[in-house]
Formats: structure tokens, C-alpha cells, sequence
């Protein structure tokens, strides 16, 4: 069975875009998922997130093709009230953080949060990646 990870928005970002020098790790994390050796979840959250950063990279229209593209092939988790109010429970020092914190953690056996902002999960209790540690780690 694949392992289940959660990927922040900055990581689905730079994969999209080909942002450099971040996309190549990135870009690998989507492909272990097309391998099917690991099962990606992300927050509806970051979908608008995406949307912003994405469109003044490589446009509006190729943003649009993409994110659709991306919601048809991993798990999109939904952000509630709920995940909301948890989010105050973190302790993160960035709210927006704390939300896709709270939104992982209502998933059972994600094994990992992938994220480049390492540091702002340091009260996780689920383990940190950056994409290049991951795949290093991965690959032992």
C-alpha cells in the first residue's frame, strides 16, 4: 500500500510552475505518486492559493488547465470549521500553516508533511519533509 503524505501549497506550486530552483525535487514527489508508491492529499485550501501564486508565473488560463488536472488525480481534503478551529490548538506561529496542520491531521496514516517551510511545522507531531529530504529519504 502506498504511503500517505500531505503536500503543502508551496510544493504543488513549484511543480506546476517548474519554479526553479525548487521544481525538480517537487516534480519527483508527483512522480512517486504517478508510481503509485505514494498516495498525495492536500487541503481544498490551498486550491485558491495555488490559483494566486500560479497565474502571475505561467498565466491564468494554463493555471486553470493545471489545477484541474491536478484535483482529478490526488485527494483533496475539505477545510471545515472544524479543521478551522483546531487550527488554534497548533501553536504554529502562521495561521494559514496551522490550517493545513489541522486539515492533514484529520486523514489516518499520513505518514509525512512536504513542505519547503520546514520550520513553520516545528510543533508537528506528524514527521516534516522538504521535497528534497524526502526523496533522499526515499531512496535508502
Amino acid at each position: 500500500m502506498a504511503s500517505k503524505v500531505f503536500v503543502d501549497t508551496d510544493v504543488i506550486v513549484d511543480h506546476l510552475t517548474d519554479r526553479a530552483p525548487f521544481a525538480n525535487y517537487s516534480s519527483m514527489i508527483f512522480e512517486l505518486h504517478e508510481q503509485n508508491q505514494i498516495q498525495i492529499h492536500m487541503s481544498a485550501l490551498s486550491v485558491n492559493n495555488i490559483y494566486y501564486v500560479s497565474r502571475r508565473l505561467i498565466g491564468e488560463k494554463q493555471t486553470l488547465w493545471l489545477i484541474d488536472r491536478l484535483i482529478d488525480n490526488i485527494e483533496v481534503l475539505g477545510t471545515t470549521k472544524t479543521e478551522i478551529k483546531n487550527a488554534f490548538q497548533t501553536g504554529f506561529r502562521d495561521f494559514e500553516d496551522s490550517i493545513q496542520y489541522a486539515t492533514a491531521q484529520t486523514v489516518d496514516g499520513i505518514e509525512a508533511i512536504i513542505t519547503r517551510n520546514a520550520k513553520d511545522f516545528r510543533k508537528s507531531k506528524i514527521a516534516i519533509f522538504t521535497p528534497e529530504i524526502y526523496i533522499k529519504t526515499m531512496m535508502i
